[in-house]
């Protein structure tokens, strides 16, 4: 199959870029609202659905919100695609079905989010990601050797991170964004605020595998935790670290929507 017929289907590459804005957004409202609590600004920790109260709270914010809503139901459908329909062919191997997997397990998870929105919008907000958390380790701890299975999370998760920041440091951005194309039309400034995003979401994911470990080893449900958690993870590092993050999680809101911009999205 040809690439122009890989790119033949602008309703998924139209889903792709509005849920990278909305993608944008959320990360955004949690980075701006974390540095302004790490500077004695008002604001506070939170996850996804803590920014989707702020959003609604604004003028306007239930058709904001909704908005948010449409582009991450866009953005699981586009996910879901990749997983499934394997647009860049990469194959049916161990490997290849993993990174495919992976991709369905981000449509399922930006799905769910897609649906507290709708909730939110409606007026019944759903827990946070952390009580969520909570309640998944919970459940974990009712089956035989429950505490093995959230330390796997806990790696997961924790080695999802890693990566991330590795990832910031590599030497190319992204294999589907032209960075040449985004340095002479925006800048090479984007390129170095998108890496620090990236590293940024990287140390936040760190933080979670890092209380899953902590429920894991002691037992406890109540260790594990979401975003806002780990950030209250990072403040204990000092009131710098914990605003670098939160800085780094605004440019990683810029790097959704660098993506949303000019990444190349793949449909079959």
């Amino acid at each position: 199959m040809t690439q122009r017929t890989l790119q033949s289907r602008p309703w998924v590459e139209i889903f792709a870029r509005v849920g990278f804005v909305a993608k944008g957004v959320l990360y955004a409202t949690i980075g701006m609202l974390a540095g302004c609590a790490g500077l004695g600004l008002g604001g506070e920790t939170t996850d996804t659905r803590g920014a989707m109260s702020r959003l609604l709270a604004l003028p306007f914010g239930r058709a904001v919100l909704s908005a948010v809503a449409v582009g991450l139901l866009g953005y699981a459908v586009w996910r879901c695609v990749e997983g499934i329909a394997d647009p860049e062919r990469r194959g049916n191997d161990a490997r290849a079905m993993a990174v495919r997997s992976s991709f369905v397990a981000s449509g399922v998870v930006h799905l769910w989010l897609a649906f507290a929105a709708i909730q939110a919008t409606l007026g019944h907000p759903s827990a946070s990601g952390g009580t969520q958390s909570r309640q998944a380790t919970a459940t974990a701890f009712r089956f035989p050797r429950g505490e093995w299975a959230v330390l796997v999370a806990a790696l997961g998760v924790g080695g999802f991170g890693a990566y991330q920041v590795y990832k910031a440091f590599a030497t190319t951005l992204h294999r589907h964004v032209d960075t040449r194309e985004v340095t002479n039309e925006a800048g090479g400034w984007l390129i170095v605020v998108s890496r620090i995003g990236i590293a940024a979401r990287g140390v936040v994911f760190m933080a979670i595998g890092l209380l899953l470990f902590h429920a894991a080893r002691e037992h406890d449900p109540k260790r594990a935790g979401g975003i806002a958690d780990a950030l209250n993870e990072v403040a204990r590092l000092g009131q710098w670290p914990f605003v670098a993050t939160a800085v780094g999680l605004i440019a990683y809101g810029v790097y959704q929507l660098l993506s949303a911009r000019y990444r190349r999205i793949l449909a079959s």
